[in-house]
């Protein structure tokens, strides 16, 4: 019963950090707008004008885009960081990143509308993972290691890619490009489908957390207990790759997230699956969302693309982490 009493705290203070830092988002800005006004708007008795404009059309569904993808990105870290059972994996380190960069920036190359980026993204990042991942099963069967290369091959071949079509780009459409790859939520869309794909997503591991739980302990110890280890861990990788695609497509390529943030919450309420899985859901929505803020307002009336601060905040944690390892082994 405390354990289960901890977890539910840990659920609380998150969801409750989650929704500070969209008020935050709402209400931090070049124009500045009062609590009650922004209140006011959301509900929808703040009638009409640039107010309700920025609040409703602007800061809302930036704010919820950066959570969404916060969100995907951290819940595909703690997934293929339980498949390669390396707790410094990134989502990005398959080579789905690469793949969505390469079909967007040739989207951008050809001055197609931005409905065709966002679908090269996706369409890059599927392709990639069933490359990497037709490659690693060779003869039917795929170890970490083997998963890991192929994935890291995969993404040169796509960075190769990318360095060619900015090589190609005119000057006029490098900005863009540049901020794409270094993730911007300036142009970001709707935000309800990748809400919608990070919810489906925790609905669908929620239940197998437990084999998860068991997968991260390894194959011999998971086969003993009666997990499926193959069908597993292809759905595991399926499904991270997904999510993985789904935010590079919203967002662009943003570092660190799905490094970080699963690394920190497991080292601070450990390795139960059944808890880390929405303790990190909520706490990469939450941190995107105030990194996105400081973005659009640290040198306001200009922008960063978020994935600078994603950077500038995960390589000195990341740096700490590593050093924290253990030198004889994991942790």
């Amino acid at each position: 019963m405390p354990t289960r009493r901890r977890a539910l705290l840990v659920i609380a203070v998150l969801l409750a950090a989650g929704l500070l830092s969209l008020a935050g988002a709402l209400l931090v800005g070049s124009y500045s707008i009062a609590p009650g006004e922004v209140l006011a708007r959301l509900v929808g008795n703040g009638g009409s004008g640039t107010g309700a404009d920025i609040v409703l059309g602007l800061r809302l569904p930036r704010a919820l885009a950066a959570f969404a993808c916060g969100a995907l990105l951290a819940l595909a870290g703690a997934l293929m960081q339980v498949l390669l059972r390396n707790p410094l994996a990134d989502p990005y380190v398959l080579g789905v990143s690469g793949g969505a960069a390469v079909g967007a920036l040739s989207a951008m190359l050809f001055s197609l509308p931005l409905i065709f980026v966002h679908g090269g993204a996706f369409a890059g990042a599927l392709a990639a993972m069933l490359t990497v991942f037709g490659l690693a099963r060779g003869d039917g069967s795929w170890t970490q290691s083997r998963l890991l290369l192929t994935g890291v091959i995969v993404a040169a071949g796509c960075g190769a890619g990318v360095a060619l079509i900015l090589s190609l780009a005119p000057e006029q459409k490098l900005h863009s490009m540049l901020f794409w790859l270094m993730g911007d939520l300036s142009h970001a869309g709707s935000p309800w489908p990748a809400l919608a794909v990070a919810a489906i997503g925790l609905a669908l591991v929620m239940p197998i957390a437990r084999d998860l739980n068991l997968l991260a302990r390894g194959d011999l110890v998971a086969s003993t207990l009666g997990v499926k280890v193959r069908s597993l861990r292809a759905a595991v990788y399926a499904l991270g790759s997904l999510l993985t695609a789904v935010a590079v497509t919203t967002t662009g390529s943003v570092g660190f997230i799905g490094l970080v943030v699963p690394h920190l919450v497991r080292l601070a309420i450990g390795n139960d699956q059944r808890v880390l899985l929405p303790a990190a859901t909520l706490a990469g929505g939450a941190l995107l969302v105030v990194a996105d803020t400081l973005a659009r307002t640290v040198i306001a009336p200009q922008q960063l693309p978020v994935g600078v601060l994603t950077a500038l905040l995960g390589v000195p944690v990341f740096l700490y982490l590593l050093s924290r390892q253990p030198k004889g082994g994991r942790e």
